[in-house]
């Protein structure tokens, strides 16, 4: 059974990115065979990045707490908002932080705005960052835009056919990619 891990990338007060996680959430475990693991950025309170971790002489237990539950995804799904026109320091402090935990594991991006173009304007700057690190940045993007319009803040889609449909392939690229990779190694 495959192991995903939902990274919900915003720590900002008032975050709309975080209603999307939620409803991944909600819909992994209703639709798939696979074991679910939420990472919820704001629950830690992750200093600034100082060094990777392999080379940290004493990390503290939240991070190695963080490092264990990212090592052991077979796939990522990074939900992300946009912030003017890149992604917030605490996603970029996390994929910094790990360097092994990263390489050829799949990952999926969901990027979310409040405006039309649902944090499409993201996905450039994340996939070379991701691209440098060698993760394996699956060919499916799930762009949300008009977040606070689209889901409730409980994860509630208000359109649930509509993000069924839009969910279903970019979900399914993912698991592809991790079954994949598991009869490469």
């Amino acid at each position: 059974m495959p192991r995903i891990v939902i990274l919900s990338a915003s720590v900002r007060q008032g975050r709309a990115s975080h209603r999307v996680a939620l409803y991944l959430e909600q819909y992994l475990t209703g639709t798939a065979d696979i074991e679910l693991d939420l990472i919820d950025l704001n629950s830690y309170s992750f200093p600034v990045f100082e060094e990777r971790f392999k080379f940290q002489e004493d990390p503290s237990p939240s991070v190695r707490e963080f490092v264990h539950r990212m090592a052991a995804a077979d796939g990522i799904i990074i939900v992300t908002p946009e912030y003017n026109g890149g992604y917030p320091a605490s996603l970029k402090n996390v994929i910094d932080l790990l360097v092994d935990e990263w390489k050829r594991k799949p990952v999926a991006v969901c990027t979310v705005s409040g405006g039309a173009f649902g944090g499409t304007q993201v996905i450039t700057s994340l996939l070379f960052t991701l691209w440098k690190i060698k993760a394996w940045v699956v060919n499916a993007h799930l762009p949300v835009p008009k977040v606070e319009e689209a889901f409730t803040p409980e994860g509630l889609p208000l359109d649930p056919e509509g993000w069924t449909k839009r969910t279903k392939p970019f979900v399914n690229e993912l698991l592809w990619a991790v079954e994949a990779r598991k009869r490469m190694e």
